[in-house]
């Protein structure tokens, strides 16, 4: 059974996801899933941090990228991100030292906006 598709329910635990291995369509690897935030006033995931590039922890970047731009790969137990890496490589992130404590809404609508995606809380 191929999940390459959004099925109605995909419920996973926090622990389960992180680590979790990203590649983009073409299977090149984009990183990993390093923690999900969660948006706990309105009960949803306001995006998943994905760390990117580096060697051994080190120059690595960590982006915000909303879930409802991946896709679970249940086969493969991977996440698919369908982006290319020079376009992951210029997204507004963070280091991996200085997270953002707490995000405005205009971070989070330049976050959404960057991926094309209608933010959860405008839908």
């Amino acid at each position: 059974m191929n999940m390459h598709t959004k099925t109605k329910f995909a419920t996973l635990s926090a622990s389960t996801i992180n680590g979790t291995d990203v590649v983009n369509s073409a299977g090149e690897n984009l990183g990993n899933i390093e923690d999900i935030m969660i948006d706990f006033n309105a009960g949803r995931i306001a995006y998943a941090v994905l760390s990117f590039g580096g060697f051994l922890g080190l120059g690595e970047k960590y982006f915000a990228v909303p879930m409802e731009a991946m896709m679970l790969d249940t086969e493969n137990e991977r996440v698919i991100f369908d982006v290319d890496k020079d376009r992951l490589k210029n997204a507004p992130g963070f280091n991996k030292d200085n997270w953002p404590q707490t995000p405005n809404q205009e971070w989070y609508d330049t976050v959404y906006s960057y991926y094309d995606i209608v933010p959860y809380w405008r839908s």
